[in-house]
């Protein structure tokens, strides 16, 4: 049986802290910055980490790590 491939979705989105915590980017970061305003486009600069634990042990397994 072959190896299992990543998923290439996910190993671009999310990355496995050291201690095993799944981190990824806010969203609406990419396009249409005029209309928010700058306290707003700064707090998305800012990474996020996954809180639900079974959806982060769904994302380990997907980009297998």
């Amino acid at each position: 049986m072959p190896k299992m491939k990543s998923n290439r979705g996910a190993v671009k989105r999310f990355r496995v802290t050291k201690s095993g915590k799944v981190k990824h980017r806010k969203m609406n970061r990419n396009h249409i910055l005029t209309k928010k305003n700058t306290k707003r486009q700064r707090q998305l600069r800012a990474g996020g980490m996954v809180a639900n634990k079974k959806e982060a042990r769904t994302i380990r397994t997907l980009i297998q790590q």
